[in-house]
């Protein structure tokens, strides 16, 4: 493992051309700066035929094949990829916290400048839910497209093969850390306005995104997209994920109330600061987070007179249709355009 991070540290340290990293985003803490469009990525040609090596296996027939090829293909268009590489820069890079490197990316509209930054918390757990290329251009690109710079964190160990399930990602615990060090970064990227940080994140992300927010007094405003707000009375909605919290968090058997609570911000609200406004955003059909979290969350936080907005989508399930995604991604970057 050190071998592997003493070579990717002397990469860094050789490289200088585009090819490698169109952003030019240095720190102590960054090591291997590189293009999200690299490799398999570096055309969307090659990256369907990636896809489809990998569905080779899945598909029994080769009409199977061509429908898979056919959904990803509307899914991720060619026109949209072409256009977000002309418009979008995008590097990977991984970065030192609590001596464990983590994985990080940023994305920004290229020929901008004084743009607000968001600091975006994905969701799952471990590599589960990874911002892999597909989702940075089904979710991240289109925001950042609206003229924001996206900066945002893996979490520790999702893709060190080295770590075995349950070590470094505690759901909520030590890699909270891995989103405060970010705001670390955000000085030297280029053409930004570092008075205009915002902060959001889906499902595992809301929670992640208030457990930060405590310690980072210089975020403006935040959404939580398919958020718990109680892990604990979730859990009579989706008892599996307890599963997950045995195995993720540290000192689950002897201390789960209080564990949960901690990760559950219905139960400090209160300690929130009222000068950042919230934005809530849930589907009503939601199966793996319950609307009761994101409903239970706005009458608290009407209660303490905290800024807010409750939007719930109707017939939406955990992760939002094609015909609906549009109009979540309009409220979510017309929210954080007038607050930051």
């Amino acid at each position: 493992m050190l071998k592997i991070l003493i070579f990717l540290l002397l990469i860094n340290m050789c490289i200088n051309d585009s090819s490698y990293a169109e952003i030019h985003f240095t720190h102590p803490d960054i090591v291997a700066t590189q293009s999200c469009y690299r490799g398999q990525f570096e055309s969307y040609e090659s990256w369907m035929q990636m896809l489809k090596k990998m569905n080779q296996r899945k598909a029994k027939t080769p009409e199977a094949l061509e429908k898979r090829m056919s959904r990803l293909q509307t899914l991720f268009s060619k026109s949209s990829f072409d256009n977000y590489k002309v418009s979008l820069e995008c590097i990977t890079f991984k970065y030192k916290v609590d001596g464990v490197f983590v994985d990080g990316y940023l994305i920004k509209p290229k020929n901008q400048e004084n743009l607000p930054v968001l600091i975006y918390n994905r969701g799952g757990n471990g590599r589960y839910g990874a911002v892999v290329f597909g989702a940075m251009l089904n979710n991240l690109f289109p925001v950042a497209e609206q003229g924001f710079a996206i900066i945002g964190s893996q979490y520790r160990g999702a893709f060190d093969d080295d770590v075995k399930p349950g070590e470094y990602d505690e759901f909520g615990g030590a890699d909270v850390d891995d989103v405060v060090k970010l705001m670390d970064f955000i000085p030297n990227i280029e053409n930004v306005d570092v008075s205009r940080i915002g902060m959001y994140g889906s499902s595992r992300g809301g929670m992640q995104t208030f457990l930060a927010l405590q310690h980072m007094p210089n975020v403006k405003a935040v959404a939580s997209v398919m958020g718990a707000s109680d892990l604990l009375k979730e859990l009579e909605n989706r008892a599996e994920m307890e599963n997950v919290y045995k195995i993720r968090i540290p000192n689950y058997d002897t201390n789960k109330a209080a564990e949960l609570e901690k990760r559950s911000v219905l139960k400090w609200a209160d300690k929130l600061n009222k000068s950042v406004p919230i934005l809530l955003q849930h589907g009503d059909k939601d199966k793996k987070v319950n609307v009761a979290n994101a409903i239970w969350l706005d009458k608290v936080l009407t209660k303490l007179a905290h800024p807010h907005k409750l939007s719930i989508y109707k017939g939406e399930g955990h992760g939002w249709s094609s015909e609906t995604k549009p109009l979540v991604i309009k409220e979510l970057t017309d929210w954080f355009h007038e607050y930051l």
